[in-house]
Order: structure tokens, then C-alpha cells, then sequence
């Protein structure tokens, strides 16, 4: 019998969140149904998702900033066919194939002098996880420093370096000797580089989770204290590299040359998962220092054909169709549609981040009513009110967004770099009529408590069904 992709998801159709809750994570099923996220998506295109009812969803997440050339862009799914049909002869191991060369040369002709060498991997974590290898390699020392409110990834080194304290709880001892420093806080990095022992500081350039930033004077005297220390800066640009912020590399907006490099998402073309960790030849051979060391640091699917191929075509891509110009360009009409809001609506509070990286940040209002309003919102828990913003953003309007942070009000914005003046619109007005109707009454704010009630109905009456299925 062969295998029929059309057929399978034809007579299995809507059993999605049956099967999540019954084999994957039925935590987070419980999550979407409440939040009446619970839609069968069929298929993506460009910036939109399309759903079994034939409804379209401006997406403004893009896979957590993956699908930065959109979905199903017609280049990327002829390059992989290519590779399919050319039978490329694939991860032989004992071998130095072509086609990790060839990207391993893009990537590193398209960063600063400094960076000569590329390793593959898998995952942003995993490039993370490479990084700290390479750099307690190259420095002889352990200890790792990292900033408030960081998210390097969920692996057991990359968690040790996450600013979040949720994400750590219950899972006992990490990586010893991490330490954080509160965001750009100077003295506190110079005394800890001062104890010379620290092998690297490794920096989101702009922060995702809540889209932070500094000014390039204080990240350049960060610069400045690391290699004084004898430490590398490792900037992490899993999310913000690859034209995200309307450069290649966001901190090329700072000025910032960076010892170590981490790379994923927008590389892999939406399709085919693919990360990289750049550094030095220096830094590289303190790991692969001889012939007998040539596989201690590995991973089996690094040299993957597919996913080289869809890295090559990616940036060849982002080449001809000018993505990152374009994502520059966008970022200043995000900033100036929604400051126009911020100067409108008492909700607003600022607009941050660059490119097509933005956070919309909310605040106390001023008036008497929207005062009470945000307070009520705020008591149940805290920044909830970006929350019961999300949501009818969503039911209302079609547009899927998130809240950039566990406790932070902003909303982030990831959308597609190819995403222009439409999109850009789209979510403006959707916005302001939102934030209209939250100064004026507490209508939205029913409409919000009205959807997460059916949802937490059609969640219980779904997990019933399931208990009385399984028994």
C-alpha cells in the first residue's frame, strides 16, 4: 500500500485536538480551545493561514519569525523539489559535501570580518547550545553571563541562560555558574567580568520577550567591558537575524562586531528546520584542535541536503526580492500608523523595536472610567489587559497575534518581512477601533469574557467526550 498525504488528511480530518490531548501536550490544547484558537487550518500563503470554513487569518507570528518569506513561496518549494528529484546523495557522515560549503561561504561572507567558520545544527537551541561549548573551549573558563528577561531556547544550557523564572521551575540544577544581569546594568557587568572567570555575555540585541532595547553607546561599552574581561560576546540573532529588524543582523545596527553568532528560524525557509553558530577560526579550532577532535562537537542531521538547500535558497531570496530593504522600509510605517494611534488612544502607552519586530506597549489609562476598566483587568491578573486584546483580535478581525511575555502588557509583532502597507493597515485599524471601544465602555472586555467561557464550555465538553471515548 503506498502512502496517500491527501487521503490521510482527508478521512482524519478534525481529529486534531483529540489527538494532541491524547498523545502530544493536552496542556496546550486546553490552552487554544479557552482562548477559542481552535481553528483546522488547511493551509498558508504568504501572510494569511486559511482555515476548513474557508476564513483567512493575518498571521503576525509567522512561526515565531520562521516564515519570513511567507508561506509557500513558489522559490523555496521548486529549490526543494529540486533537491528531492536530483537524489542527493545525503548526510554520508564520513564526507564533505558540497552544498554545507556553499552556505557556510553566504553566511559567512554576509557577516563582519571577524566570523570566518560555520557549524550546522538543528535548532536555535542548539546553536546556543554550540556557542557555550565553543566559547568555555575557547577561553578556558565556565562561567556565562546573560540578561534579564532572555529567552535562548529550552535545552538544558540554553534554559540555564532564560530570564524567566517559569520556564526554569522544576527542573532542578542547570548550568552552573550562569549568571544574570539586569538589562544593560553596567556596574553589575563589570564587576562580574572583573572576577575573570566569565567565558562569554550572551545578548539577545533586541529582546524578544517584550521587544527591549538599548542604545548603541551602551551596547558598544558592553562590547567594550567583555573583551577587556578576555570574554566573547555572543549575540544571539535566532530571531532578530535575518533581516527581522531591516538589517541582516540586528546588532549591525548597534556597530557591534560579536565573537559568536547564533542563527535559525528565518533560514530555514518555513520548511526544512536548519540553525548555525558562526565564530572565528580561532574559536573553532580550540574545539577542533586535531585530527582525533574532528567529531567531538556533532550533530547527525547538520549536513542535511534539504536543509542546506533551503538555507542557499533563502538567501538567494532574500537576494532578489531586496526582503531586508524591504522589512527597513516597513518598520518606519509601523512606527509612524501606530504612534499615530499612541497619540490617540490613552491605552497606548509606546511602540517599539525595529524592521518588522515590533512591540505595542499598553499602560495605565488617565480618564476616570478607562482607569477603573484597566484596574479591574489588571486585579484578575497581572498585564492581562494585552490579553483581552488578542483575543477579538483574533475572533473579530482575523488576526492572529500574541502577547510578547508572561507578566509584560505588549503585544509582539513577527509578521512575515514580506508583509507591506496592507497588512501594516490591517492590523492599525483593527487596533484602534479595538482600543476605541475599550475607552469608551467595557464592551470588548464582555466579548473577551464571552469567548474564553465558550471556550472553557467546549474544552470540558470535549475532555468528557474523550474520558467517555477511552472508556
Amino acid at each position: 500500500m503506498s502512502f496517500n498525504l491527501a487521503q490521510l488528511l482527508e478521512t482524519r480530518h478534525g481529529e486534531n485536538f483529540q489527538l494532541h490531548a491524547q498523545y502530544l501536550n493536552p496542556q496546550l490544547t486546553k490552552v487554544v480551545k479557552t482562548l477559542g484558537f481552535d481553528r483546522f487550518y488547511e493551509r498558508g500563503e504568504g501572510c494569511y493561514l486559511f482555515d476548513d470554513e474557508g476564513r483567512r487569518y493575518l498571521d503576525m507570528l509567522s512561526g515565531f519569525g520562521v516564515f519570513a518569506l511567507g508561506r509557500s513561496h513558489p522559490v523555496m518549494k521548486d529549490a526543494l523539489r529540486q533537491a528531492i528529484e536530483a537524489d542527493l546523495p545525503n548526510m554520508i557522515q564520513m564526507d564533505c559535501a558540497l552544498l554545507p560549503g556553499l552556505l557556510a561561504e553566504q553566511l559567512v561572507t554576509r557577516s563582519h570580518d571577524g566570523i570566518e567558520r560555520a557549524f550546522f545544527c538543528n535548532s536555535g537551541s542548539e546553536a546556543v547550545e554550540s556557542a557555550l561549548k565553543f566559547a568555555r573551549a575557547s577561553t578556558g573558563r565556565d562561567r556565562i553571563l546573560y540578561h534579564a528577561h532572555a529567552f535562548h531556547g529550552l535545552t538544558t544550557g540554553a534554559l540555564a541562560l532564560n530570564g524567566s523564572p517559569e520556564f526554569k521551575s522544576g527542573f532542578g540544577s542547570l548550568l552552573p555558574g550562569a549568571t544574570e544581569i539586569a538589562f544593560g546594568d553596567l556596574d553589575v557587568l563589570g564587576r562580574e567580568l572583573r572576577r575573570g572567570d566569565v567565558a562569554a555575555f550572551i545578548v539577545e540585541p533586541i529582546q524578544g520577550k517584550g521587544v527591549y532595547e538599548l542604545d548603541a553607546e551602551r551596547w558598544r561599552e558592553i562590547e567594550r567591558l567583555v573583551h577587556e574581561a578576555g570574554a566573547l560576546l555572543i549575540c544571539d540573532e535566532v530571531q532578530t537575524g535575518l533581516g527581522r529588524t531591516g538589517s541582516f543582523y540586528a546588532f549591525e545596527h548597534y556597530g557591534l562586531k560579536p565573537d559568536i553568532i547564533t542563527i535559525s528560524k528565518a533560514l530555514s525557509g518555513g520548511y526544512v528546520p536548519v540553525a548555525a553558530m558562526l565564530s572565528s577560526d580561532k574559536i573553532f579550532r580550540s574545539v577542533f584542535s586535531s585530527m582525533d577532535r574532528a567529531m567531538v562537537h556533532s550533530t547527525t542531521f547538520k549536513g542535511n541536503q534539504l536543509a542546506m538547500v533551503a538555507g542557499l535558497a533563502t538567501l538567494s531570496i532574500f537576494d532578489d526580492e531586496h526582503v531586508v530593504e524591504h522589512a527597513a522600509a516597513m518598520g518606519d510605517v509601523w512606527h509612524a500608523r501606530l504612534g499615530e494611534l499612541v497619540e490617540r488612544h490613552e491605552f497606548l502607552y509606546e511602540v517599539r523595536g525595529r524592521g518588522q519586530m515590533i512591540g505595542v506597549a499598553f499602560g495605565p489609562p488617565t480618564s476616570l472610567g478607562a482607569k477603573l476598566r484597566w484596574r479591574a483587568i489588571e486585579a484578575t491578573r497581572p498585564a492581562m489587559f494585552s490579553q483581552t486584546l488578542v483575543v477579538p483580535l483574533f475572533h473579530r478581525y482575523g488576526i492572529l497575534t500574541q502577547v510578547a511575555a508572561d507578566n509584560v502588557n505588549v503585544i509582539k509583532l513577527l509578521p512575515p518581512l514580506i508583509a507591506g502597507e496592507a497588512e501594516i493597515d490591517m492590523f492599525v485599524n483593527a487596533l484602534d477601533e479595538l482600543l476605541g471601544d475599550a475607552e469608551r465602555s467595557s464592551s470588548w472586555l464582555m466579548e473577551f469574557g464571552v469567548t474564553m467561557a465558550k471556550g472553557a464550555l467546549k474544552r470540558t465538553r470535549s475532555g468528557s467526550a474523550s474520558a467517555a471515548a477511552a472508556s
